[in-house]
């Protein structure tokens, strides 16, 4: 877990304990949680807009293609004429 060992994991909660006291420690702990889940919902927004504008370009680059080869049949069929 982040290079973070079992011994290291227990000072940072007695350093925690020592600053914060036991009272403010859960509050603490209740809105550091709170905040990490707002920060992946956020990240994981920004990916599925990034990921919609992609299916939108490829999209249209599909459209300009398909009217790209109509007008190539089409022209085709012209000149035969």
């Amino acid at each position: 877990m982040f290079g973070i060992g079992t011994q290291e994991l227990i000072i940072i909660l007695v350093i925690a304990l020592l600053i914060f006291g036991p009272k403010k420690l859960p509050e603490l702990a209740r809105s550091t949680g709170k905040a990490i889940n707002e920060f992946r919902k956020a990240s994981s927004g920004l990916l599925d807009e990034e990921e919609g504008k992609k299916e939108k370009e490829q999209k249209k680059e599909k459209t300009v293609v398909a009217e790209a080869q109509k007008k190539e049949e089409v022209e085709k069929i012209k000149v035969k004429e």
